[in-house]
């Protein structure tokens, strides 16, 4: 009799035991988000796996954000320096036909017409 008690108390805890480990391996399932991500570059990919977006860090010390079309084409780069930041958006024929520049010789908006022709603001 005393045995068959011993027996029962196992089979109860190890069931018990079974639970717990069942239970914290949901919990590890769960995506855990992180405060920060820190990296010296991101890129963002399609289904297909080409680069659509990415940030990164240049050599210069620049921050660079770049947005592509399908074709991989930049069509739109933000960047930030030391010395100020701009922004290009480019047409289909990957011209620059807005640009937008803050430096040390202060503030600017540059549009582009498809003949050539350059309207700057100060």
């Amino acid at each position: 009799m005393k045995f068959q008690r011993v027996g029962i108390a196992m089979c109860v805890f190890n069931l018990l035991f079974l639970v717990f480990l069942v239970a914290q391996h949901r919990s590890s399932a769960e995506q855990v988000v992180s405060p920060v991500l820190r990296a010296r570059a991101i890129e963002i990919v399609d289904d297909n796996g080409k680069a659509r977006a990415q940030i990164n860090v240049e050599q210069g010390g620049e921050v660079v954000f770049r947005l592509r079309d399908s074709t991989g084409t930049i069509r739109a780069k933000f960047g930030a320096g030391e010395k100020g930041s701009g922004l290009s958006l480019m047409d289909e024929r990957t011209e620059a036909t807005v640009q937008l520049r803050a430096n040390e010789n202060g503030g600017g908006l540059t549009l582009f017409s498809r003949d050539g022709k350059k309207n700057e603001i100060k």
